[in-house]
């Protein structure tokens, strides 16, 4: 029961890193990535930790009895290697493309797993793995001999990461300088505040020292030991001495004795007793398990405040535009009905003949009417169509529609006036009272000559009066001035009356064409909105389940 609580955790720390898009190279995220694939490996994994040079591989090698990990005068390992079970002694090396490489024995190590004449790792490996034929293995134990920690930077980035995969860790120390300041920190930093409490102190070099200095040596280290409070089976210490060298000189003679001497006898008892209690690997898990979700659980809280602020300035930039839009919408509506509500009055056929009439007349009567319509009638209409067309544009550019065209008026085609010849009089009867003279003047009138003789005089008036007229439908006759007036004023009424009724029609079908880019249509929310959306989701998800395992973890 406990194995599926450890492994939901498992699977929502690992959905929580998917969802938090942290960058691999933050502690936190290789954190919780090494503690994720450490609950899932069922070995139970030692780690010896320790600056370079404190005997760390000399230690393993002297509990493994064999010369299995490279050890030399000067710092060498330069990754971390995984001691496993192997029916021989074998090396395996794994490089980041993939390529793997395994050799009968541990030569291999000194090329891929010490460091360069630079004291750098290589940068090309992936994971560096011995097999050794050794029952302490056997039983599902992992020895894990990591790089030294005073070196460099990427060494230290290295141990700690992998410090969090250890079920047990062991710390070196030197004797001749018990705890130093930077190894008191990393015991804080690295082991205590990242919730790894399993750990126990091996004190190496003793043997170099004068019996009175060891007696004050292991005053400090019981001191140091009862500061630290150990997760560990009750009756088991976390100090103990061990000679590492002259352990590992013992076990290759064979020398039980020697080798007791040196204290590995006690520590290797310490161990078994420890990986026996913690049968169950994931016992000592829940501290640094606690700890790691509660951070993780800390960043999901601010990624989830930092993605819902994001989202509601998003929300509320969109609804301050869909209000700009709505109003501009309900001003470009009043502005364009505004707009063909006045040309329609204009368009009135009898405000057009009480604005126009007269003019348009006097103009046809000059023979100006062409003029009149381009310089004044049209000019004044296209105002008003544009004015319409201004409007429509407007819409098109703010609601992003494609423009339905611009409102056209056609103009009749200028009209003429056909004037019929006006009828002689009708002869008056012969007076008997009339004077010879009277007589003589009405029979030469009514004479074809006299009709002649009258005609010419009215176009010899009609000449003086318009002198500069060209108006083609000046009659070559005599007319009634009644008349011609009135042929003027119906073809000027003919005219406007044909402009007014198809203006009027174009006008209305235009509306309706144009009442399509006046509608505001609300744009759908952006893809970026839509996906806050769903980020905020899986954040409050994985929250929220988190929250719950902690809980559960809590509870245990």
């Amino acid at each position: 029961m406990q194995q599926e609580v450890y492994q939901d955790v498992v699977r929502n720390i690992r959905a929580a890193l998917g969802a938090l898009e942290l960058d691999k190279s933050l502690p936190l995220y290789q954190d919780s990535l090494t503690i994720c694939e450490a609950l899932e490996n069922p070995v139970f994994r030692i780690a010896v930790f320790g600056p370079f040079n404190y005997g760390k591989s000399t230690l393993l090698n002297a509990l493994l009895g064999q010369r299995t990990l490279p050890i030399d005068l000067i710092p060498t390992t330069g990754a971390a290697i995984h001691v496993r079970y192997g029916e021989e002694l074998s090396a395996k090396i794994t490089l980041n493309d993939g390529q793997v490489m395994t050799d009968r024995g541990t030569a291999i190590l000194k090329q891929y797993a010490i460091l360069d004449q630079d004291r750098r790792m290589r940068n090309d490996v992936a994971e560096v793995e011995v097999f050794c034929p050794h029952s302490f293995l056997q039983i599902g134990v992992e020895f894990l001999d990591l790089p030294g920690t005073n070196d460099r930077e990427e060494q230290d980035n290295l141990v700690r990461t992998q410090l969090l995969t250890a079920d047990l860790v062991v710390q070196v120390l030197d004797a001749r300088k018990l705890m130093t300041l930077g190894e008191r920190e990393n015991l804080r930093d690295w082991l205590l505040d990242r919730g790894i409490e399993t750990v126990v102190f091996a004190v190496n070099f003793m043997n170099l020292m004068d019996p009175d200095d060891q007696k004050e040596v292991s005053s400090r280290m019981r001191f140091v030991a009862e500061s630290f409070r150990s997760n560990l089976p009750p009756g088991i210490s976390n100090l103990y001495r061990v000679d590492a060298l002259p352990a590992l000189r013992a076990r290759l003679k064979g020398d039980a004795a020697a080798a007791q001497m040196t204290g590995l006898p006690m520590f290797e008892s310490a161990l078994q007793s420890i990986v026996a209690f913690h049968q169950e690997k994931t016992a000592n898990w829940l501290p640094r398990l606690e700890a790691i979700a509660s951070q993780i659980c800390q960043s999901l809280t601010a990624k989830l405040q930092s993605v819902t602020t994001d989202l509601a300035g998003a929300e509320e930039k969109q609804a301050n535009k869909i209000k700009l839009q709505q109003k501009a919408e309900k001003l470009i509506k009043q502005g364009f009905e505004g707009s063909v509500s006045d040309l329609q009055s204009k368009l009135y056929l009898p405000n057009l003949l009480k604005q126009y009439e007269l003019e348009a007349i006097a103009a046809l009567q000059q023979g100006q009417f062409r003029t009149w319509e381009t310089q004044s009638f049209q000019p004044a209409m296209v105002k008003y169509q544009q004015e319409i067309t201004s409007w429509v544009n407007k819409a098109c550019e703010f609601f992003n529609h494609p423009h339905p065209g611009t409102l056209t008026l056609k103009f009749p085609d200028p009209p003429s006036v056909t004037v019929s010849q006006t009828p002689s009089p009708p002869k008056s009867p012969k007076r008997s009272t009339s004077s010879a003279g009277e007589k003589s003047l009405d029979w030469l009138l009514e004479s074809p000559v006299g009709n002649t003789v009258a005609r010419s005089a009215y176009y010899i008036l009609n000449r003086i009066i318009e002198p500069n007229s060209s108006n083609p439908a000046t009659p070559a006759t005599p007319v009634n001035s009644l008349d011609l007036q009135t042929s003027y004023k119906k073809a000027v009424e003919d005219y406007l009356t044909l402009f007014s009724e198809a203006a009027f029609l174009a006008v209305q079908d235009y509306e309706k064409i144009a009442s399509s880019v006046m509608q505001f249509q609300p744009t759908k929310p952006s893809s970026d909105m839509s996906t806050k959306r769903h980020q905020i989701q899986l954040l409050q998800n994985v929250l929220e389940a988190l929250n719950q395992d902690l809980q559960a973890l809590k509870g245990r």
